[in-house]
């Protein structure tokens, strides 16, 4: 039998995170592309991210018919938040620089690029990237490479970055409610056993 779910951050209500999730605004759009095998994840954090800020959006799916009119938002300039070769690093944007839509893919890694290979418009944005980052916070998945992120975190990066001097540590505070519930169901013995190697 399952158990009852709150209808806001879909956590079951004895471990609801709803008191913890800000309500941010901001001068940067976020679109948040989920792609649906992270929607029962237990660890969603795409979630808390697109309640916590006013100015986001989050979407489900796999291909994604209306994303040419998402992305045609008057006053934003379009881009992907995806690493690569030919991603520009964020810089702290001048006054009058036109804000950015930030289109944030949140999967793995193989389904993040299987997001971009089925929505071509998705692939032929301008990419940015996030110059060096902190260790994840993020202590229940095992991180493909180095200085990889949870989604909630890149936006977080991302808009302390865009919006400085503002900060959004404030929607971190559910995420890191979220891990302490996760490590505190299991037990700390297996979780040292099972990811305490991964500690720095």
């Amino acid at each position: 039998m399952s158990r009852p779910l709150c209808p806001r951050c879909q956590r079951p209500l004895t471990h609801c995170l709803c008191a913890l999730i800000p309500d941010i605004d901001s001068r940067t759009r976020v679109l948040i592309l989920q792609h649906p095998s992270e929607t029962t994840h237990a660890l969603n954090t795409a979630r808390l991210a697109a309640l916590g800020l006013r100015n986001a959006q989050l979407c489900v799916g796999e291909v994604f018919d209306d994303l040419a009119q998402w992305l045609e938002q008057p006053g934003y300039r379009p881009c992907l938040l995806f690493p690569g070769d030919e991603a520009q690093v964020l810089t702290v944007p001048a006054k009058t620089d036109t804000p950015l839509l930030l289109v944030v893919p949140d999967g793995t890694w193989r389904k993040a690029r299987k997001l971009l290979h089925l929505n071509p418009i998705l692939a032929a944005l301008p990419r940015v990237r996030l110059s060096a980052v902190g260790a994840s916070r993020y202590r229940l998945r095992k991180a493909p490479e180095a200085g990889a992120l949870s989604t909630i975190e890149a936006i977080v990066e991302a808009l302390q970055v865009l919006e400085a001097p503002s900060t959004f540590e404030a929607l971190l505070r559910p995420f890191d409610a979220l891990i302490e519930g996760q490590i505190a169901a299991m037990g700390e013995e297996t979780f040292l056993r099972n990811h305490g190697h991964r500690q720095a």
